[in-house]
């Protein structure tokens, strides 16, 4: 996959959007244009392989990182990192 477009402030936010249990797939999808695979394939090339393993073990199956497992509205997480 290409990530050229993404520059690599993008590709920090889009790994902490990713690490962050309460951020969907579907909100990084909004603010990236990347889908769930495009986010799964960006991470395992940024992490190494151990922390990748580590990380998809735990997101796989997790309502939180689904939109549509969740039983709220959906919500938009913000970082304390992000800027305003």
């Amino acid at each position: 996959m290409d990530f050229a477009h993404l520059s690599p402030e993008d590709i920090d936010r889009i790994v902490e959007m990713a690490w962050e249990d309460r951020t969907s797939f579907e909100a990084i999808e909004t603010q990236f244009n990347l889908s769930e695979s495009e986010t799964i394939a960006l991470m395992r090339r940024e992490m190494k392989a151990s922390s990748f393993k580590m990380w998809r073990k735990r997101v796989s199956g997790r309502k939180t990182k689904h939109q549509k497992l969740r039983n709220s509205a959906p919500t938009r997480f913000k970082s304390a990192n992000q800027k305003t």
